[in-house]
């Protein structure tokens, strides 16, 4: 077993995860709730960007721009039932993060942007706000199913990987039809 995510990043992944959802699902009823989430999100931003620079080996951007301008090949790849082994994100999961922490920070910008004097009732900030949450929603929907699919894939729970921060030192060999 080799030690992949360290516990600030895991914390970080599942505190996200926590205030995304108090986030998608308090709005308009409970909207002291769904602020709190969202300065909880745009903290959580910040943290991971600069966790991106100044964390540990698996935490950091370093293969951030190679591993992102390999997702499409990557993507093609597994569509072909090959997928590689990576210790720390995968080409598609580098995509999903940096599709993340964009549509993240857009969606608490306008969120933000929309208790202001200024900005209040503004419809574009308004619009915006709900498009990309949604948006959030349904690509957070594609990173379970696509942690799921590669747990069967590579047969290899990663769910686990990301509660203990270990995963295996090889792959587990394919086996041959």
């Amino acid at each position: 077993m080799v030690k992949v995510w360290d516990w600030p990043l895991r914390a970080f992944h599942w505190s996200l995860a926590f205030f995304v959802a108090l986030a998608w699902f308090t709005p308009g009823t409970h909207d002291s709730l769904h602020r709190f989430a969202g300065y909880a999100v745009i903290v959580l931003i910040a943290f991971r960007i600069g966790w991106g620079v100044f964390g540990t080996r698996y935490s950091r951007f370093r293969a951030f721009g190679r591993r992102l301008g390999a997702a499409p090949a990557y993507l093609l790849k597994l569509h072909r039932g090959r997928t590689g082994r990576y210790r720390g994100l995968n080409p598609a999961g580098t995509a999903m993060l940096a599709a993340m922490l964009l549509l993240l920070s857009v969606s608490t910008v306008t969120g933000w942007m929309s208790t202001t004097v200024r900005f209040f009732g503004v419809p574009w900030v308004e619009d915006t706000h709900g498009y990309v949450s949604h948006a959030v929603i349904a690509l957070a929907a594609v990173h379970v199913l696509g942690v799921v699919l590669m747990c069967v894939l590579q047969k290899e729970n990663l769910i686990r990987a990301m509660v203990t921060g270990w995963k295996r030192r090889v792959a587990v060999p394919a086996r041959r039809v």
